[in-house]
């Protein structure tokens, strides 16, 4: 079941997320994952008072399991640091596939009668 990372974050004033860029495709790719999109903050629309983030990527894995290898593969090793070094206020969330919202739904409903 596919698996979803949500990555939400500004540039750092380096180039190491430029240098990231440059080698995360493949390693993305080699676990099995493919960025499915990328964004630049257009603006809020909500009024929120939590400060947005410049830079959206979106990646689809084939699994949680895959996302895992992508982060314990070794040859990631001085792959990582240049992300975390190339960003400022970062965000990464992890979402599992819904084919529609009953269950968040059921969660709901569930933790409500909880209370």
């Amino acid at each position: 079941m596919s698996f979803y990372a949500l990555n939400l974050f500004d540039l750092a004033d380096n180039d190491l997320y430029l240098r990231y860029s440059r080698r995360s495709v493949a390693a993305v790719e080699k676990q099995g994952g493919k960025v499915v999109a990328l964004g630049k903050l257009d603006g809020g629309l909500d009024g929120s008072d939590v400060r947005p983030r410049r830079v959206m990527i979106l990646v689809e894995w084939p699994s949680k399991e895959a996302f895992q290898a992508f982060l314990d593969d070794p040859e990631n090793e001085d792959l990582h640091p240049l992300r975390e070094g190339g960003t400022e206020n970062y965000l990464w969330w992890t979402y599992e596939k819904l084919d529609d919202l009953r269950p968040v739904f059921r969660e709901a409903r569930s933790a409500g009668e909880e209370r």
